[in-house]
Formats: C-alpha cells, structure tokens, sequence
C-alpha cells in the first residue's frame, strides 16, 4: 500500500502491532509510533542498557526524524537498512540457536531495568552478515508487575521448537518453519516427545506442560490469565528466572552437521588445480570488473570458497545452499573467522522461498528480495539442468531475474561429457536433455545478458561465462 502524496511504502510484514509501523521511504527505512509507543520509547532512549544494546550492534541502528506530513504518527524512526532480509526457515541450527540467545539477551536486559518485549517472534532477529541483530524496536515496553512475557509462545513456536525438533530428533526445522508463519504449536510437538523422549530436556516443561496450559486456559481471556498468576504471586524476578532457564537450554542445545555429499563437495568434484586456479582469477577479475558490488548472491554456495572471494570485493554476499548441514558448517566457520559480509542461507534454487504469511506478501519471497549487482552461479546450472529437470531456458531466466539491470551474472557450464554431467545423467532416460549443450546455453544467455568474456577451463569440459544483464 502507497500513503497518498507522500511517497511511502508500507511493510508488507509489519501490521500486528496496531502501535506501530514500518515503511520505506527511498532507500529510507522508517517506522511510525502512536502516542503511547512514542512514550514508551522516548523512556527507552533515555536508559543506559538500550544505549548499550545500540552501542554494540545487538540492536538495529536507531533514531527520531522530523515528522512527515500526511502520516498519521505521533513520532517517526528511521532505522538502519539491513543488507539483506533473510527468513527463520533459511537459516542453519547454529543461525537460529544464535537468533534464539540474542533474544533473550535482549529481553533479560530490559527485564533488569523496567522493560520487556511484547514479541518473542524469529522474524524480529535479522543479520549483518553472521551477526544477528534485533531489528523490532517498537517491541519494547514498559514492564507490569505480575504479569508474564507476552512473548513467551512466540518464542515457543518460532525458535525454541525448532531447536528442539532438530536437536533432539534429528529433523531439519526449516520444512516447518517455512509451511507456518506463525511457528510449531505445542500439539503438534507434543507426539513427537512420547515415552523417554517426554523427558528430554526442555520438554517437560516448554512442551507438554505449555500444551497443557493452553488447553487449560483455552477459553480464559488474556486478562484473566493475567490475573490469575497476579494473584499467584508472579513477579519480574519469576520471570528473569525463566528467561535465565531458557537461556541455558537453548546454550546446551545442539546438532553438529552430520556428513553428505555435499559437505565434501569441493574434493570430490573432480576440479585440477589448474582448473581452481583460473576459474578463481575469472571470477575475481568478473567481480572487479565494473562498479563495487552492493549485493552479490553465490548459489550453490557450498563450503563459500567463492562466497569468500567475493566478500573482498562487494559489500554483502548471500551464499546460498540446499543442505542445512553444510550452511550450518559454513556459518560456524565465518563466525569463528568474523567474516562480516557473507550471509550464509538454506534454500533450495529449484524451490526456492516463495511469498508466505498473510495474502502471500507478509514474508517476501527470494526473488522479490534478490536484485544483485553480481549472480554468481557456479557448477549450479547442471545440477538444475540434469539433477532436477529444469529446461536450460528456464535456468538463465530464473539467474537473469536474480540480478538487477547492468548487473552481472557468472556462469559455469558443466558440459554433457564432464564427469559430473555424466553421474548426474545416470539414472536418467537416455536423450532426455538433448537440448543440454554448450552451444545452446551460450545462445541462451546471449539472448538475455551480453557475453562480455568467456574461458574454457583447462579440463575442457567446463567453460566460464561473464554476461552483462541489459538494462
């Protein structure tokens, strides 16, 4: 929705919160508070812990602007842009568990000094880089003493179950996630945690004794709940002490990657070191070949070798990768290396993330969020081509809409008699891809992209593609 004569954009994925707003003005992102919320948050700004938690990045930048005319808000903010918005069910194990500690960080803070979070959602952490950010400022409010965190579910569905799904059955959260907007209920957990499993940790409580809770008080109003622990004797301190419980769960909980093909992709699939070498100076010379790049995406990412190359030249970098095991293994290791400009996400370039929560738009899909100045895909088009069907000209459509106009796409042709090529044809009925040749896809992408270099690599079965995208 466009506000008439101003020029601002509504967040399609802000409008819970009737206190409060977040819209786009240009490259502006501003968020609009009634009276009370601007109450709420000129006491804030004025405290020492959300001076700190800005001060450390924990919480996105933040500042009053002057007000615009034919916006119907007390106050307006004007936040930092993210470089990327990424989703909860694009992130690794260690993302969310990482996601998970910072909001409850955030919440023990403002607990100690007469505040709480009115949300405990996900979606309120996002990343520069690998480190997580609480972007929700309009979150904040002043505590009420007897009353419990709001957020309490939130945090339930959308980070703590997940976890527990992973970590203690071995589940990949991110299927899930991605089908709720709102998170995994506690019934639909509950089954899963049967026998010994009752007893595992967190379960006991966060689970089933949640999922009863709810059933109890299913009828109850929200006002009444809060009277009832009121009168129980429920405190601020009843509550630091659960988010001091939750926080050493979610520390304990854990889930190394497991091994797959994938995870040692790079030793086995089959490049030289001849062919490393030149397919790393095509791509460093493609990426310093125009403008600095704002945003690059690396697709089909893997263990972000070129991810890595490409953070030395652009400002964010978006590795992408199907297996959830090998985006959590890249994540440790740039965390542990403090690599700030790649943003390692899971998602699968043949299903990708599409548009969810209310009337589709709520969560962006991955497209309508890539607008690259650089695509980067390597040793990815056979794997779409052969592996999943995907006709050659529907695979430079979908790289051509990744990337902005006057962009510029990288692309690895693996040809039909390349190793790879020919492993991932094995299974396949013979002629099923006749139309996959390198003749052909060089047509193809010179049909959408002006072919501005090309390198065989010294191997002879793959070749290197720089195209510009026209304008």
């Amino acid at each position: 929705m466009t506000i008439p004569d101003t020029g601002l954009r509504t967040e399609p994925g802000s409008f819970r919160d009737p206190t409060n707003q977040v819209f786009h003005l240009g490259g502006d992102v501003l968020r609009g508070l009634d009276e009370q919320a601007a109450r709420d948050y000129r006491t804030l700004a004025g405290t020492e812990f959300f001076r700190t938690l800005l001060a450390a990045g924990k919480v996105c930048g933040t500042e009053p602007v002057d007000p615009l005319p034919g916006v119907p808000w007390t106050t307006v903010l004007r936040h930092e842009r993210i470089p990327f918005v990424s989703h909860p069910y694009e992130w690794s194990f260690g993302m969310l568990r990482d996601a998970a500690l910072l909001h409850l960080e955030i919440l023990r803070a403002a607990l100690d000094h007469g505040f709480t979070l009115k949300d405990g959602s996900a979606y309120n952490v996002q990343w520069r880089g690998v480190e997580p950010v609480f972007i929700d400022v309009g979150s904040f409010e002043p505590v009420r003493e007897g009353e419990p965190w709001a957020g309490y579910r939130q945090f339930c569905q959308t980070l703590l179950y997940p976890l527990l799904l992973q970590a203690h059955l071995g589940v990949d959260f991110q299927p899930w996630l991605r089908a709720r907007v709102d998170g995994i209920e506690a019934d639909q957990l509950r089954p899963l945690f049967r026998g010994v499993r009752r007893l595992l940790p967190g379960v006991p409580t966060h689970v089933h004794l949640h999922a009863a809770m709810q059933r109890r008080h299913a009828t109850a109003s929200t006002a009444a709940v809060r009277d009832q622990l009121r009168a129980a004797g429920y405190s601020r301190e009843l509550a630091l002490a659960t988010v001091r419980g939750l926080t050493r769960l979610v520390e304990r909980l854990d889930h190394p990657a497991t091994e797959s093909h994938w995870a040692d992709y790079q030793r086995t699939c089959g490049y030289s070191a001849e062919d490393r070498a030149a397919k790393e100076r095509f791509v460093e010379a493609a990426l310093a070949a125009g403008p600095r790049p704002r945003l690059a995406l690396d697709l089909g990412a893997n263990d972000g070798r070129y991810a890595r190359l490409a953070a030395r030249l652009a400002d964010q970098v978006v590795a992408v990768e199907q297996d959830p095991g090998v985006v959590d293994r890249l994540y440790r290791r740039l965390r542990a290396d403090r690599e700030g400009r790649v943003l390692p996400l899971v998602m699968d370039l043949a299903d990708p993330s599409p548009g969810g929560g209310w009337r589709g738009v709520e969560r962006a899909s991955f497209t309508d969020r890539a607008d690259a100045d650089v695509v980067l895909a390597l040793a990815v088009v056979h794997h779409l081509a052969i592996g999943r069907n995907v006709p050659l000209p529907e695979v430079v459509d979908c790289l051509v809409g990744l990337t902005r106009p006057g962009g510029r796409i990288v692309a690895e042709f693996v040809h039909p008699d390349d190793p790879m090529a020919r492993r991932l044809s094995a299974n396949k009925p013979v002629g099923l891809f006749p139309d996959y040749r390198t003749e052909v896809f060089e047509r193809l992408l010179g049909a959408r992209c002006r072919i501005v270099r090309r390198l065989d690599l010294p191997s002879g079965t793959r070749t290197l593609y720089l195209g510009i995208v026209g304008d």
